[in-house]
């Protein structure tokens, strides 16, 4: 479907308009925003580590049963469903929970009761709403999904939710949206594979669009956190309806702004959050920790951008007692940085030679102009005597996985980088569950983890600032359709949970390598420059970031 097909919304991705910004900065790389989820019941006799930027590292030693930690944080902090490091009072009912997602099982062992991992979260929205708005006699059936007791059918069931629509909050008409569209699909499916005589009723169909038209009063790309994030959600729904996610994606990037523009909206994100910093402030303290003795490094970034990351490596490296090592750089390409870049990896090779030699350092640059899965082993260089150090900076999960593809590309770049016996692997990805989870808990995930994310970004710029609308526009938005509204090879945002990682990278042949405190301490210096609401916890070997309750990325070091 092209774009004039697409059902125009004041709130809409396609509806921006870009604004011309200033030069980029030099630190820049293209970064797919991103959230925690799922669990690991083992995690409640753990060492844990909680901080935040003014606060000195203290452990747990084990797991409240119940009860909060407490933190120098306003007293407004949000609690979230999801159990994490900023949030273990949720440990002992993750635990004590039978009917957890099996696509969860894997998860992050510092996050438990999770969005995604409540099935029944809508259900619970329902029945409040039905009882306290239609009476005690509409209660939830069990046995169905959202549908109500008695002889209530389900048209009446989404007349009735209609009814108090104008009341609900933005989450829940997302909530209800999600469902309404979910019922559609089910029943459409089932239909064409003869599970079920009957077809998509109109009522259904009316309901849903109605329920969307209710939300669309509501929504703003320039108010409030929720208002935003209700905006891109709602385009991303309409999206799937139309069966037109992976048209609006490839629009979106056909129509992103030059690349002098969109560094400058990545550089607003690296000004008011700290994403970006925390991969490869923390990358770099591992590696040059891992190379200390080393006098021919090869590093090579799976994600290079722009290479900025390893200007401030090298200056670091012309500090070492008795010289710097010769250093080897190969950077991987992707279109998006050779679009930022607004040219080839020759751009990135120069730059970061001229910072060389002001620092000082032999210096080498390899371009593999390629998509990681495209990646063999005759592209990287590899030669003998070189210590080699791989840098995997949010890319892994756009790589296809088996449930995708048989090629299997996240496992196979993996299975080719263990075959290269590095001496230290560096991994940040976001912590997030939408990889394998079905349309509906993959938006109840999305939902939980944007909203801290957005929340997050809006710390650092008012809602109706420009360059704010603009950057998350450019660099936020388009992920979210993409995870709404796409399926199949189309989904290219397929985040995974560190336990999930952890698990494919020791199937691999890796085991991990426990973080020193630097990388703490160099995070922690850092989030000076941010809000108190950002934090970083450790376990497992993992360093998380976090806003208030919720862990939006994590770092670790494999070998």
């Amino acid at each position: 479907m092209h774009a004039s097909q697409i059902p125009q919304s004041s709130g809409g991705v396609h509806k921006l308009r870009h604004q011309p910004t200033a030069n980029f900065e030099q630190y820049y790389s293209p970064y797919h925003v991103v959230n925690n989820n799922s669990s690991d019941a083992s995690s409640s006799g753990t060492q844990l580590s909680y901080q935040t930027q003014n606060e000195n590292f203290f452990t747990l030693d084990s797991l409240p049963d119940a009860g909060y930690v407490s933190y120098d944080s306003p007293p407004a902090v949000s609690v979230s469903s999801n159990w994490s490091p900023f949030s273990p009072q949720c440990s002992q009912s993750y635990i004590s929970d039978q009917h957890h997602s099996s696509d969860n099982t894997y998860g992050s062992p510092l996050s438990g009761c999770s969005v995604i991992n409540d099935g029944n979260e809508l259900k619970h929205v329902l029945r409040e709403m039905a009882n306290n708005l239609l009476g005690p006699g509409f209660d939830i059936d069990e046995d169905s999904s959202c549908s109500f007791n008695g002889e209530v059918s389900k048209p009446s069931k989404w007349n009735r939710v209609l009814e108090i629509a104008p009341s609900l909050d933005m989450k829940e008409l997302l909530l209800a949206c999600a469902e309404a569209i979910s019922d559609v699909e089910v029943t459409a499916r089932d239909a064409q594979m003869n599970v079920l005589e009957k077809k998509v009723s109109d009522a259904d169909v009316t309901a849903r669009d109605a329920l969307m038209n209710v939300l669309e009063q509501k929504v703003s790309v320039s108010g409030e956190p929720m208002q935003r994030l209700s905006a891109y959600m709602l385009e991303g729904l309409k999206a799937r309806i139309y069966s037109s996610g992976s048209n609006i994606y490839k629009m979106l990037k056909c129509k992103e702004p030059t690349g002098s523009e969109l560094i400058s909206y990545m550089q607003v994100l690296y000004h008011i959050c700290p994403y970006y910093r925390f991969a490869y402030t923390s990358a770099n303290v591992v590696i040059e920790e891992a190379m200390r003795n080393e006098s021919r490094i090869h590093i090579i970034d799976f994600q290079i951008a722009q290479g900025s990351q390893w200007v401030f490596l090298m200056k670091n490296l012309a500090h070492w007692p008795g010289g710097p090592p010769s250093v080897h750089i190969t950077g991987v390409d992707d279109s998006q940085s050779a679009h930022a870049r607004g040219g080839g990896l020759h751009l990135v090779g120069e730059r970061l030679a001229k910072a060389a030699e002001s620092c000082g350092v032999p210096f080498e640059f390899h371009a593999a102009a390629i998509s990681g899965c495209e990646v063999q082993l005759e592209n990287l260089q590899i030669r003998h005597g070189e210590a080699l150090a791989v840098n995997f900076p949010y890319m892994l999960h756009h790589m296809p996985d088996e449930s995708v593809t048989t090629a299997n590309h996240r496992d196979r770049l993996l299975r080719l980088v263990k075959s290269l016996s590095p001496k230290i692997v560096t991994l940040v990805e976001q912590e997030s569950n939408t990889n394998t989870s079905a349309f509906l808990p993959r938006f109840r995930e999305t939902l939980d983890y944007y909203t801290a994310m957005f929340e997050s970004i809006d710390a650092g710029r008012p809602g109706d600032d420009k360059q704010r609308i603009n950057a998350e526009a450019h660099c936020v938005a388009r992920d979210i359709v993409n995870i709404i509204a796409c399926e199949g090879a189309d989904r290219v945002e397929r985040h995974e949970v560190f336990g999930k990682w952890s698990m494919r990278l020791r199937m691999a042949g890796f085991t991990p390598c426990p973080l020193s405190p630097s990388v703490g301490e160099a995070i922690n210096g850092v989030l000076k420059e941010f809000s108190p609401n950002y934090r970083i916890a450790e376990n497992k070997g993992a360093l998380y970031l976090g806003w208030k309750n919720r862990a939006l990325a994590t770092s670790s070091a494999w070998r």
